[in-house]
């Protein structure tokens, strides 16, 4: 299975690559494979590397979608173990 996640463009670096945040994690990805982009923007990435750029809205239904499933399975787990 594929995964596919949207991340906020931190900084742009002159190496092909950006630094990008996804919920506090920051990590380089490859931005080869795009002709432009600039801080601010969310694009998708794919093992380490940006494939497309999205819309700030779709982007942020996303992973508001994303927090609202990790919030759902980590309070299943509590229930199970309290």
């Amino acid at each position: 299975m594929c995964l596919a996640v949207p991340v906020k463009v931190l900084e742009v670096l002159e190496t092909g690559e950006a630094v990008v945040d996804l919920s506090g994690v920051r990590s380089r990805v490859s931005t080869l494979l795009l002709d432009e982009i600039s801080a601010g923007d969310y694009v998708i990435i794919h093992v380490g590397h940006a494939i497309a750029r999205l819309d700030v809205e779709e982007a942020e239904q996303t992973l508001a979608l994303f927090r609202e499933i990790t919030d759902h399975l980590e309070s299943e787990r509590d229930a199970i173990h309290p």
